[in-house]
Formats: C-alpha cells, sequence, structure tokens
C-alpha cells in the first residue's frame, strides 16, 4: 500500500549490532525514512563509527537525546536499548503518542514475577506488563497490524517457537520439549566480554544458563496461549564459534495416533502462505542458508514411538540479528504502518 508521505521513524540505542541492522535495513526502506538515531555512545560521530558498512551511506550522526524527544514528530520507535534499561524510557515515549518496537525483554511477558526470576530484577514499570503485543508475525501478525506499541521476541524464543509452532496451534504437544540451542557471539550484544572472546569462542562449544535461560518463560507463556496446554520445556543454550546464527533442535512429543503423515502436512499448511518461513524439502535447516537474511528454516524428523507417544524433533534456523532481532522489528513495524510486510527485508542473504 502505497503513503502520500514516507512514515518517520527514529532509532533510540543504536549503536549496537541490533541498532545497526535497524539502519542498514531502514536506510533503503521504500516508505519510512530513518530521522534520527539517538545512543549515548558516539555521540556526534556517524553513524559508520559504529558501524562500518554505513561509511557514505548516510549523513545521520548520533545524538545524546531523551527519549522524548528524539520520539518527538515520529510514528514509530524501534528501541535497541539492553533490558532493564527500554523499560525506564517506555512511559515518555508513549506521552508523544508514537507507536513502538521494544527489542528488549522487558515488555515480553506478561508476568512481573517471572521477570524478576529470569531478569534477576523487579520490572521497572510492572503496570505495562501485558499491554505490549508479543511481535512474533506467524503467531500475531493481526494483533500486530492493530498495536501501538509491541514487544519483539528474542532471537532463541523466535527460532524455538517457530520449529514447533506447528503442533503447538493443533493442541499436540505432549509432556517435556527438550531443546538445544546454538547461537553465534552478536547475540551478546557488541560489548566484549569473556563469551565473546575470539581466541576462546572461536574454536570452543560450551552451554551457559542452563535450564535457566531468560527466553524461557518468554517461549512457554506464548506457545500455551498458540493452544499448546500439556508441555514444559527445558532449555540449553550453547556458545557456537559464529558470528551469527542460530540452530535449534527441539524433541516434541505427540501421541502415537497422530500420523506421521499428518505431522508433514501440518508443517506444510502451516507456513505454506508466511513470506519469511521455509520448509526445505531435500535438506535440513541450516545457518548458513539464511544468514544475512530475514528468513528462517524449519523442518522435522519424525522418531519412534515409546509409551503412546511420538517423537517429533523440530530444527530451526534463523540469523539472530536480523530475523532474531531487527528484521522481525521491521517486520512488525511494517504491519504496524499498514505496509506489506516484507519491506526492505525480502533479500534472501548470500551463500555461503
Amino acid at each position: 500500500m502505497g503513503t502520500s508521505r514516507k512514515f518517520k521513524a527514529a532509532v533510540i540505542g543504536g549503536s549496537g549490532y541490533g541498532g545497526g541492522e535497524i539502519i542498514r535495513r531502514l536506510l533503503h526502506h521504500p516508505e519510512v525514512e530513518l530521522v534520527r538515531v539517538a545512543s549515548v555512545d558516539f555521540v556526534g560521530e556517524p553513524v559508520s563509527a559504529a558501524h562500518p558498512n554505513l561509511e557514505g551511506v548516510t549523513e545521520l550522526r548520533f545524538e545524546n537525546l531523551e527519549a522524548k524527544d528524539a520520539a518527538q514528530g515520529m510514528d514509530v520507535v524501534l528501541l535497541g536499548l539492553p533490558h532493564k534499561v527500554a523499560a525506564h524510557k517506555v512511559p515518555e515515549i508513549i506521552a508523544t503518542g508514537a507507536r513502538i518496537v521494544d527489542l528488549s525483554g522487558d515488555f515480553r511477558l506478561s508476568d512481573a514475577a517471572a521477570y524478576e526470576k529470569y531478569y534477576e530484577a523487579k520490572h521497572p514499570c510492572p503496570e505495562r506488563l501485558g499491554s505490549f503485543v508479543y511481535g512474533l508475525p506467524e503467531l500475531n501478525r493481526e494483533k500486530i497490524r492493530a498495536a501501538r506499541w509491541v514487544a519483539s521476541p528474542g532471537c532463541f524464543a523466535t527460532t524455538i517457537q517457530l520449529g514447533v509452532l506447528p503442533l503447538a496451534t493443533r493442541g499436540w504437544l505432549r509432556g517435556v520439549i527438550e531443546t538445544v540451542g546454538m547461537t553465534g557471539s552478536s547475540g551478546s550484544g557488541v560489548a566484549p566480554s569473556a563469551g565473546t572472546h575470539h581466541p576462546t569462542r572461536s574454536v570452543n562449544l560450551k552451554s551457559y544458563k542452563t535450564l535457566a535461560h531468560q527466553h524461557t518463560p518468554e517461549i512457554v507463556e506464548h506457545l500455551r496461549l498458540a493452544g499448546a496446554k500439556d508441555f514444559a520445556l527445558d532449555f540449553v543454550p550453547i556458545s557456537a564459534p559464529l558470528s551469527r546464527g542460530i540452530l535449534a533442535t527441539s524433541f516434541a512429543h505427540v501421541d502415537a495416533a497422530i500420523s506421521p503423515e499428518e505431522i508433514k502436512k501440518a508443517y506444510a499448511e502451516h507456513y505454506a502462505r508466511e513470506p519469511f518461513v521455509r520448509v526445505p524439502k531435500k535438506r535440513q535447516p541450516e545457518v548458513a542458508a539464511v544468514s544475512g537474511s530475514n528468513f528462517v528454516e524449519v523442518g522435522v524428523v519424525l522418531g519412534e514411538v515409546r509409551g503412546g507417544l511420538r517423537t517429533v524433533t523440530c530444527l530451526s534456523a534463523l540469523d539472530n540479528l536480523i530475523k532474531g532481532g531487527a528484521g522481525q522489528a521491521i517486520q512488525s513495524m511494517n504491519l504496524m504502518l499498514g505496509l506489506d510486510e516484507t519491506l526492505s527485508l525480502a533479500d534472501p542473504g548470500s551463500w555461503p
């Protein structure tokens, strides 16, 4: 759908990896103009100071602005701020009337106790919990279209949910989903740490936050809202020697009476009209096939029947910075603004 003028957007927290990807995508968006980029880092410097790939692409500079000033006159604000920081900025942005897409975890949950347990802090404004629409288009497309405020899902949460969503929406899940998810170092953010230090990361595999990752309650809450009932989640994240990308392997269980043909048909039908979900026919999902793109690949391998339940191995792969972050936020932004949701996101990435 065309518009008589371009929508105006601001990015707050634009110096990180996710912020850089948002900026890159918005700079060639046909219907949205990126007007401001706010950050407490690189103030006064061109955006290329943090994002060298944008050298010479734009004259925008990082500005040290209060959230209300960055949002003033904007149609939409995309928040690339850390957890526990974004929530403090939201009330003043709401007061300006701008739409919000928040990439932090601050408004993905409806339960303040779950937030406190997994994010290890009291929520800064618990009265707003439950007021944001969860920004997974494959689950909440129509709600996102009508939303003023969207909480964009976490990277692991997106990967795992899309892997099992056809089972969840049909109420087929039974018992415990056991998931191992491997992720690239960019998921830890732009600030260097022991976990992202190249000499050890590049030759290593290790688990972290075992059974305690903050995306766990988000996954459980929204799969239940999707229709899943009798299930739980055990999630083990693994630090992988990649810059970007996630591969999740989820061992789910369904009643033995549900045939392999029904399961395969469920996946094919569920994702047949989704613009960014691919179900490969002759190979399994892989990170290199989606890296640099907003696409996600999903596949299933059917296992044995034991104790009246069939094991379904659900495989899913995406780019944590795009479909797991900035790209998905833009996809939701497009829906909120009444635009084609694929705008600035349709490129397939590169190979290898």
